[in-house]
């Protein structure tokens, strides 16, 4: 490929702290450029940092600049992600494979003409429903479409509108809103540029410093405040809900080697562990309230983390009530793998920032009827946890404990509660957005399913149908329930008005956990001798 395709990768600049603050108008708003580089890299590539040939991690500021500056040589480069396995056989490209370069992709006539296809099916006023295979050409039409734009430097809208509500537009084009001093945007743009593919750290601080400089100053009222920049940038780099799950994992470990010697002193530094884990979480939505400008639920990839920290927030309540470990033992696992999700799966769950969907810009009722909601998930979530841990106590014929059944019992009520007050305001939002308070939407209708098979586990304990075990075991069927209705929609229906996050990704872990769910509770059963006792939760369960 030559020198010249090596330079963006093997470029010495490897401090932006100068530029990294800059903002881009990109997606409705104006984000740190550290926010736009690592979420458009995110979209492309799948990860916040790109491998090259040689193994090495490249950040995606350097990438993304280095798509600006020499867009040729990442022609060659596999650096677009097709991950659906069905659209790769289809087309006759490698399935073993994730990313394919721009040259690959253009070159495979099988593939373009799904492309021509599936362009054609969203230019039609009747928006047809798009089969898992179509939905994938569909995003990887718009990861195409965002390369492109980086590569032409479109994408670069770093030049504030005059007014507030008016359109950002790149460097080569600021001489059409500021005649005389768009040429030296223009010029200091070029500057900075030169200086990246130069790779020489000290010019290239120099003018991005000029340049930030000379951008602010265009329009001081348009210009988004050099804090709520510096947050974006932080907040991106800090990563507290990765910190977050990696203390709890921590404190899950002390946990387990204490749990026969040293149990106290384990006890109470897993309680440091947990709370330390838990006020990170905190500030993360903190962050992200500030940043957006709104509550951090309104998309799959914040109510997966908002569910890891409603696990936890449930918990920590129960725990001090109760004084157990088993409460942590049972919820931190299930809050991390939560946690996990949300962290590592970003071309599945989109961790960006984005504003609101017109129909969501009620915030009084996304603040209620969505955190009930996705809280009530969370207290279900719970109830899997403590579920697992009853299971794996019977499969190792560990004596059960009647506090153990005593905590599912309390966590499913919570769940039944949250889920029944959101579900009803779900309603009433429904009528004040579209006039009428029930239509069957799937979302509505799985949201309902899940919320009778939960009233029904209960009812069924209380009728004396089943008892503490088969409440166990019911949870972790009812939580089944819970994924159709929180991930199913979305993922594997994709329709309906409650669905925002239309994708194919994700959809084999699905499969299997609920496979690996079945098969676990069949081994359980199949192994479980006959009880002649009662089953010890009798009377701590009554009410």
């Amino acid at each position: 490929m030559g020198l010249l395709a090596c330079l963006p990768l093997q470029a010495e600049v490897t401090d932006f702290s100068a530029f990294e603050n800059v903002p881009v108008h990109s997606g409705g708003r104006s984000r740190s450029f550290y926010t736009f580089a690592t979420e458009s890299l995110q979209r492309i590539y799948g990860k916040a940092a790109y491998k090259n040939e040689e193994g090495k991690k490249v950040g995606a500021e350097a990438v993304i600049l280095g798509l600006w500056t020499e867009p040729a040589s990442w022609h060659a480069r596999p650096i677009v992600l097709v991950s659906l396995k069905e659209l790769k056989e289809s087309v006759g490209l490698p399935a073993d494979r994730k990313h394919f370069s721009l040259k690959e992709l253009s070159e495979n006539k099988a593939l373009v003409a799904k492309i021509d296809e599936v362009s054609g099916l969203l230019a039609d006023p009747s928006k047809p429903k798009l089969d898992r295979v179509q939905t994938e050409v569909r995003d990887l039409i718009s990861r195409i479409e965002l390369m492109h734009g980086l590569m032409t430097g479109k994408m670069f809208t770093i030049v504030p509108a005059p007014q507030p509500e008016g359109s950002w537009v790149t460097p080569d084009e600021a001489a059409t809103l500021y005649p005389g001093r768009g040429e030296k945007v223009a010029a200091e743009t070029r500057e900075l540029l030169n200086a990246f593919r130069s790779g020489d750290n000290a010019a290239f601080a120099q003018a991005a410093d000029k340049l930030a400089k000379t951008l602010a100053s265009l329009s001081p009222q348009s210009y988004p405040l050099a804090g709520m920049m510096k947050l974006e940038t932080h907040y991106g780099k800090l990563h507290p809900f990765s910190w977050s799950w990696k203390l709890l994992i921590a404190a899950g470990i002390i946990l387990g080697l204490t749990s026969l010697k040293g149990r106290r002193a384990g006890y109470q530094l897993a309680w440091v562990l947990v709370s330390i884990a838990f006020l990170l979480q905190i500030y993360g939505f903190y962050c992200r309230v500030m940043i957006g400008g709104r509550g951090p639920v309104t998309n799959m990839y914040e109510s997966v983390v908002w569910v890891g920290f409603g696990t936890i927030l449930f918990a920590i309540i129960l725990e001090a009530i109760y004084q157990s470990r088993l409460i942590f033992a049972a919820a931190i696992p299930v809050s991390v793998i939560s946690l996990i999700i949300a962290d590592t799966q970003s071309a599945v769950l989109n961790p960006g920032i984005d504003p609101l969907e017109a129909v969501l810009r009620n915030n009084f009722w996304l603040s209620t009827h969505v955190t009930s909601i996705t809280l009530g998930y969370a207290a279900f979530l719970l109830a899997l946890g403590v579920a697992h841990l009853v299971l794996f106590k019977e499969l190792f014929r560990r004596p059960i404990s009647s506090a153990l059944y005593n905590y599912l019992y309390r966590a499913l009520q919570i769940g039944v509660l949250l889920l029944a007050v959101g579900t009803i305001l779900g309603a009433i939002w429904a009528n004040y957005s579209w006039g009428r308070f029930w239509d069957w939407d799937p979302k509505e209708t799985w949201a309902l399913i899940a919320l009778l098979g939960y009233i029904a586990l209960l009812h069924g304990r209380i009728a004396g149908w089943w008892k503490g075990f088969g409440l166990a075991v019911g949870s972790i069927f009812g939580f089944m329930l819970v994924v159709m209705a929180w991930y199913g929609v979305n993922f594997v229906l994709g329709e309906g008005l409650h669905s925002y996050g239309f994708g194919t990704g994700g959809l084999q872990y699905a499969i299997t956990y609920v496979i690996a769910e079945v098969l676990f509770v069949a081994v359980v059963l199949l192994t479980r001798p006959r009880r002649k006792a009662p089953e010890p939760e009798e009377e701590e369960v009554a009410a």
